[in-house]
């Protein structure tokens, strides 16, 4: 597995990368099957230091994890628990499903925006309802079942996942709502009337 290890205007001695690897390396070993990469990267927030893993499975999981610590030693622990213990969840619901992936999920690209939500005023109302994008990068969609899209949100700490249904080939998104449920959108097989 390919480990790399950033610092964002952070000096990274060879204890620290050497804790790292070696941490890491056990957790993915103990929780997860084939792992392909993982990145880690530090930086400050005020007085603490920040930490935040992502990892990435042969079946095209991502998981994330991050923590926040005074001591940049503590910040990778409690970043590096919290992924073992989501990769823990996954394999146990893996066994509890009595389904393992054999393949890779398949994905199709797409596009992510970022837009300004702290636009000036603007007095003409027909130009405030165009969004300013500030970022555009691309993305790309897996194709899951709706397990797979739950358990990958979950995994991946993301408010929200936009899939295609292995099932029925059609876009859904998974989100997690205020009571702390999940939930689902498709579209319906009904065509859309104009309101």
């Amino acid at each position: 597995m390919k480990i790399e290890i950033n610092g964002n205007h952070i000096d990274i001695g060879e204890a620290l990368s050497g804790h790292v690897n070696d941490e890491l390396m056990a957790a993915m070993e103990k929780y997860a099957e084939r792992p392909t990469d993982a990145v880690v990267t530090f930086s400050r927030d005020r007085h603490e230091f920040k930490c935040e893993c992502s990892t990435h499975l042969s079946t095209g999981m991502k998981a994330q994890a991050s923590g926040k610590a005074s001591d940049i030693y503590a910040a990778f622990d409690m970043a590096n628990d919290r992924l073992a213990k989501q990769l823990r969840r996954y394999k146990r619901r893996l066994k509890n499903h009595h389904k393992a992936r054999n393949t890779p999920f398949e994905s199709f690209g797409g596009s992510s925006f970022v837009i300004e939500t702290d636009a000036p005023d603007v007095e003409d109302a027909s130009e405030s309802l165009q969004p300013v994008i500030i970022a555009e990068a691309s993305t790309s969609i897996p194709v899951l079942s709706v397990g797979e899209a739950v358990l990958q949100m979950e995994i991946g700490e993301e408010p929200v996942l936009m899939f295609r249904n292995e099932k029925n080939n059609e876009i859904g998104v998974v989100y997690r709502r205020h009571d702390g449920n999940v939930g689902w959108i498709e579209p319906s097989s009904a065509s859309a009337t104009p309101a």
